[in-house]
């Protein structure tokens, strides 16, 4: 497991489109085609996807 990161700013508006309280989330692993994020307080992990183009 990686360690975890704060969000950019790119990352931030990826996740509030997902729904979800960016200030809630650290990232895990940013690829191409999915962003792996890890909740702050809980721990449990949550992964969003990206349309790969």
């Amino acid at each position: 497991m990686k360690q975890e990161k704060r969000p950019t700013r790119r990352q931030m508006l990826e996740i509030q489109a997902a729904g979800l309280i960016a200030g809630n989330w650290f990232v895990e692993r940013d690829t191409r085609e999915q962003l792996v994020l890890i909740n702050r307080y809980s721990g449990n992990p949550r992964t969003t996807r990206r349309a790969v183009s």
